[in-house]
């Protein structure tokens, strides 16, 4: 369980990397830049996008976020 902390941490860092190479190499077409970001506080689920098929993948991967830390919390609660 140990080991989980910083892999975490590894995965975050390397995702901030991509974002910024993704960003840097995009410069050039800027006007169609689209985006989206979604995630949880707490338990509220929450995102942030700019275009309608992005808003659909965001609902998606929260919903699915949503489902694997129930299913943890009923793993956890059952020990």
């Amino acid at each position: 369980m140990k080991q989980l902390v910083p892999i975490g941490i590894l995965i975050i860092f390397i995702g901030i990397i991509l974002v910024f190479i993704g960003a840097l190499s995009q410069i050039k077409d800027g006007k169609n830049t689209k985006i989206a970001v979604g995630g949880f506080i707490g338990f509220i689920p929450f995102g942030i996008w700019n275009d309608k098929r992005l808003s659909w993948i965001i609902f998606g991967f929260t919903a699915l976020m949503f489902v694997i830390w129930i299913f943890v919390a009923l793993l956890n609660s059952n020990r």
